[in-house]
């Protein structure tokens, strides 16, 4: 069968395949902080007009339609840790609300063509995700970190660094994912390491990683920051049997070795 993949500018607007599709992941969006507080217009476009083309392409198709979600939807809990029953606590006009309500909207849409014209749906929300070939100034904490160690810069912690997020390792997403999509499911599901960690543990486990001489320094929290994140698996272990095996040190470690250098230092060196 041909493979498709549509950049998110392509979803925005109505479009078609005429080939025959039994399966639609839509992963399309902005999710680092640095692009979406630039797009703020197009991130709202792609969880909106986006989402519903492409439930739109997946009935046409009678095709089952993956949605990636996000923890974000969950904004800055006041329920820890995270089931999908927590309906969230989201600031809809603040500087990250744009993404926050893109993808609340994309899942309310997905729900409605589930229920409605009976599409074969699933919603994935996705935790905090890492791996290889990251973007080196793409915003987020973990290639942010590995950038500023490798180059001996200091590394920047938002607040006083006692936030904290849950790294999901790039393979168990997937595992996650593809288990999800087969799996008949159309709720939502958590999908991420359950293993909560500081940005100042994360910042401190980094150095010693990569054996950095690099000191920590402190900048005042964004907008809107969520001060804990961290998921309630139950629903996955029990509909998908999924479970994240790889521990944060190892995945930091694969991070770095599987990139190089090079790569996670982009234009920094």
């Amino acid at each position: 069968m041909p493979e498709f993949t549509l950049l998110h500018k392509d979803i925005v607007e109505p479009y078609f395949v005429d080939e025959q599709i039994d399966s639609v992941f839509h992963l399309a969006s902005p999710a680092s902080p640095i692009d979406y507080l630039r797009l703020p217009l197009q991130t709202l476009k792609v969880g909106s007009h986006g989402t519903h083309h492409t439930l739109g392409l997946a009935k046409a198709h009678r095709a089952r339609f993956l949605i990636a979600s996000t923890s974000e939807v969950y904004g800055d809990p006041q329920v820890h840790p995270q089931p999908e029953s927590y309906w969230g606590h989201v600031n809809p006009i603040g500087p990250r609300g744009v993404y926050d309500e893109a993808k609340r909207y994309a899942e309310a849409l997905t729900m409605a063509y589930h229920r409605q014209q009976g599409v074969d749906t699933a919603i994935i929300r996705i935790f905090n995700t890492y791996g290889p070939r990251m973007r080196p100034n793409d915003g987020r904490a973990i290639p942010t970190f590995l950038r500023q160690a490798l180059t001996s810069k200091p590394i920047t912690v938002f607040g006083d660094g006692s936030q904290t997020r849950s790294f999901t390792y790039v393979d168990d997403l997937i595992r996650g994912m593809i288990a999800l999509q087969e799996s008949g499911y159309h709720e939502p599901v958590n999908v991420g390491n359950p293993n909560e960690f500081t940005l100042l543990e994360l910042a401190e486990a980094v150095i010693d990683i990569t054996g950095s001489s690099s000191e920590i320094v402190y900048e005042a929290l964004p907008t809107d920051d969520p001060k804990i994140r961290q998921p309630n698996i139950d629903l996955a272990k029990q509909v998908l049997g999924w479970e994240p095996t790889v521990a944060l040190r190892e995945g930091l470690q694969r991070t770095l070795d599987e990139s190089g250098v090079d790569v996670l230092v982009g234009s920094a060196r």
